[in-house]
């Protein structure tokens, strides 16, 4: 079933003439109750899927920091044991979030900082899981700005977060028994006379200074202050950061296996297990703060927001552990390599993923 949907899926929203769209078949007449639930949990986690497929492919245009917070609403707030917050700047603001702002103020578009939970545990209070994803809407890296060769492709910069969105609507439909919660900050990353200089020093909400030696590496800039957030507010057991972060994990792994980043081996076993499980590709890349951290030191503050050419998606992720609160069991997952498919291989077709 979760083939047969992602299979089915085409994205033609914007075109005059529109292309039929298969739907899933939810209930086989006759079926054994097993038979059809897991036929039913099998088309809830392709659709899942083809939302975050759905959410990565809309063009920039349509789908602003404001426009990702309202259509992940939409879809989520009808949902059992869900609720929501989208955050506007002035909350931002009030958060200290210095390092998420300097992102955000060279765009003429708001950002949104948008909040989910979902209680499938309801006796308690506690949010033991946590995700956080990436949601640079549309990335042209800023004063450091990118070639313009394949920017377009730089619509799905926010894939980390319509990952994370598709994956809340997969917990509250399957009426998961845990309770979780998600923090996506959504910006754009723009050039203008108001945007952040290389050489800037920003303050980040754990009080780190930054300095902004890169501005193209954005994103690890606004996922350490949603990072911190979460661990602050939450406290939770595990967090999970999806991001496509660095052109440096496609270097190294290409689109086979995403690369996790991190110091648990009991988070790490986990994740292995559910990739395994899922068919997803997940490699473990080393996680050596003492070994890489010296890269992103900086003359005039706490950090660097990058570390040079050599290992550049550790040292990224090197840079996102620093926001980690203590006692907070912390994964990276860089997806930038597995974000696109150039062709149709097996029941995905070509596009993002």
């Amino acid at each position: 079933a979760e083939g047969a949907v992602l299979a089915a899926f085409k994205y033609a929203e914007n075109k005059a003439q529109k292309t039929q769209q298969i739907a899933p078949l939810i209930y086989a007449p006759g079926a054994a109750v097993d038979t059809v639930e897991a036929w039913r949990e099998g088309v809830v986690l392709g659709m899942a899927q083809n939302t975050a497929r759905h959410l990565m492919e809309t063009p920039a245009n349509l789908l602003t920091p404001t426009l990702f917070a309202d259509r992940a609403t939409l879809l989520l707030q009808r949902l059992q044991g869900v609720s929501l917050a989208v955050h506007e700047q002035p909350w931002i603001e009030s958060q200290k979030m210095g390092s998420f702002l300097s992102v955000a103020r060279g765009s003429a578009e708001p950002p949104r900082f948008l909040e989910i939970k979902y209680q499938g545990s309801p006796d308690s209070s506690d949010y033991p899981i946590a995700l956080v994803g990436k949601g640079v809407t549309f990335d042209t890296g800023g004063i450091s700005i990118k070639p313009s060769n394949d920017m377009a492709l730089m619509k799905g910069d926010m894939g980390g977060a319509a990952v994370v969105v598709g994956a809340m609507e997969a917990i509250a439909k399957l009426q998961l028994p845990i309770n979780v919660v998600a923090c996506i900050p959504l910006t754009e990353n723009m050039p203008s006379g108001t945007a952040t200089k290389p050489g800037d020093v920003v303050i980040a909400m754990n009080g780190k200074s930054i300095e902004v030696d890169n501005t193209d590496a954005e994103g690890r800039l606004i996922l350490a202050d949603a990072i911190n957030y979460t661990c602050k507010t939450y406290t939770p057991k595990s967090l999970v950061e999806l991001s496509t972060l660095t052109g440096a994990m496609d270097v190294a792994l290409g689109y086979p296996y995403a690369g996790v980043f991190t110091t648990s081996d009991e988070l790490w076993n986990s994740l292995k297990e559910a990739g395994d499980v899922s068919g997803e590709g997940l490699w473990r890349m080393p996680m050596d703060v003492e070994a890489y951290k010296p890269q992103i030191k900086s003359d005039v503050a706490d950090l660097k927001n990058v570390g040079g050419r050599s290992a550049g998606s550790i040292t990224a992720a090197i840079f996102l552990q620093e926001f980690v609160e203590k006692g907070v069991e912390f994964a990276h997952i860089d997806i930038a390599g597995v974000m696109k498919q150039t062709g149709t291989t097996g029941i995905l077709s070509r596009g993002m993923t």
